[in-house]
């Protein structure tokens, strides 16, 4: 098929380019012209596991194209997904749509023939009739314009692999044209087995949000069972091993540490609470605000874990944070608890480096307050502590032997309880965990 991706950021540049790996002719659309010559260049302006090598292949190929004409999109495709943003809005419960309205006040009046808009950005109940609305009264073709809601549940840091080989895929439609095009874009997709689950529009867009802020919960949920056991003297590792051999819970997401952050499970969780109380339910929205708010005290817990740690009041303390990206696998640094963490020791008097992988470049934009380093070992030289705040497999795979003697007394406080803290401490490190024992 001929395909349109309308917007080229951490949702529409990897949906482009998994496109194109389908075998589909895409086109690119962003209003950043910078942004689009780097694209077709086969330079890719985000970091995703696997997203530059993909994207310079089809770049390459000849299936991958970018520009900032709307016009040209709406003249080749048959099929438009909207991937713009939808960013909290300024009353900070509720998603900021205006992006979607604009691509579709855009692209609507150019469709002068029958085509499929497909709307992938998370957004609020009740917004696919309007959007609906919107694009048949400025389209030369009305009624023949289709719209689905297609809402993504891409991980960042796996976002080429969930749009490859996602486990589900949800369309929100009401038309059998609307439906066939579905059907056939992701062809390859469906045909592996992949279940595809055809709703009303309204069930589609909360699909989206029930799924994030039950992760949002679960996460919360542990992580209030973490401060438990910090108190108990008990140890939230094996709670979480027997919790999670239930069936009924399993451990997937379950793993305490400073919280969830990024461009999406802090959003949608506002935004699906403040959709429940508008919807009147209450007590749904009572539940949903205690998870923020356990999510909220998270930097608290682990500042908590820090200053124990040091033993001493943090003022003039030398503090390395192993991490910036909220995730691993993305330089993503939205709402992300690690930089949330490392201002919070900076606010207390320390000294702080971060280092990161991927995503020093992108932090240092947000915070450039931040001393930053991406040499791993010299970032432990002269610190008195190091937090592991992002759980990136460069950290986990560390070797504590090559790294002793870079601090002159190996601290390390792992806010993300991902560690084997023994083979640390058998080289003379001390080890801090949330929600375990300290040893």
């Amino acid at each position: 098929m001929r395909v349109s991706v309308i917007g080229c950021g951490h949702l529409g540049i990897p949906h482009a380019a998994a496109m194109a790996e389908l075998g589909h002719e895409v086109i690119g659309v962003d209003v950043d012209q910078a942004k689009i010559d780097r694209l077709n260049a086969g330079e890719c302006p985000i970091y995703e596991t696997g997203l530059p090598e993909l994207l310079a292949r089809h770049t390459t190929s000849g299936r991958l194209r970018f520009t900032t004409d709307i016009h040209e999109a709406a003249d080749l495709a048959e099929v438009h997904f909207i991937g713009v943003g939808t960013p909290i809005d300024a009353d900070g419960r509720s998603y900021d749509t205006g992006q979607v309205y604009g691509a579709i006040r855009q692209l609507a009046p150019h469709l002068d023939r029958p085509c499929t808009i497909v709307g992938k950005s998370t957004v609020t109940v009740g917004t696919t009739s309007q959007v609906t609305a919107l694009a048949q009264r400025l389209a030369p073709a009305s009624e023949r314009v289709n719209v689905v809601w297609n809402p993504e549940f891409l991980r960042e840091g796996h976002a080429v692999q969930d749009t490859l080989r996602p486990d589900r895929i949800i369309a929100g439609l009401t038309t059998t044209e609307a439906e066939k095009a579905i059907r056939t874009v992701y062809a390859p997709i469906l045909d592996a087995g992949i279940p595809l689950f055809v709703t009303d529009p309204q069930t589609a867009e909360l699909a989206k949000g029930a799924a994030n802020t039950f992760l949002g919960l679960k996460i919360s949920y542990i992580n209030a069972v973490a401060d438990m056991c910090e108190a108990a003297g008990g140890d939230i590792s094996q709670i979480v091993e027997i919790l999670g051999i239930d069936p009924r819970i399993g451990s997937g997401g379950m793993r305490p540490g400073i919280g969830y952050g990024g461009g999406c499970l802090p959003k949608d969780i506002r935004a699906f609470t403040a959709s429940a109380r508008q919807l009147g339910a209450d007590d749904a929205a009572t539940l949903l605000r205690a998870a923020e708010k356990i999510n909220e005290g998270r930097t608290a817990a682990a500042m908590s874990l820090v200053a124990t740690a040091l033993g001493r009041p943090l003022q003039g303390a030398a503090i390395t944070v192993w991490g910036a990206a909220f995730k691993p696998g993305t330089n993503d640094v939205r709402e992300s608890p690690a930089l949330a963490l490392a201002h919070a020791l900076q606010q207390a008097s320390g000294t702080v480096t971060v280092h990161d992988p991927q995503a020093v470049a992108t932090a240092m934009i947000r915070n450039p307050e931040f001393d930053y380093t991406d040499d791993l070992p010299a970032s432990l030289d002269g610190a008195d502590l190091v937090v592991l705040a992002t759980e990136w497999p460069e950290y986990q795979q560390a070797s504590p032997q090559a790294l002793v003697g870079r601090p002159a007394n190996p601290l390390l406080v792992d806010c993300r309880t991902v560690l084997d803290p023994e083979p640390w401490r058998a080289t003379g490190w001390t080890v801090h965990q949330l929600g375990r024992p300290a040893k």
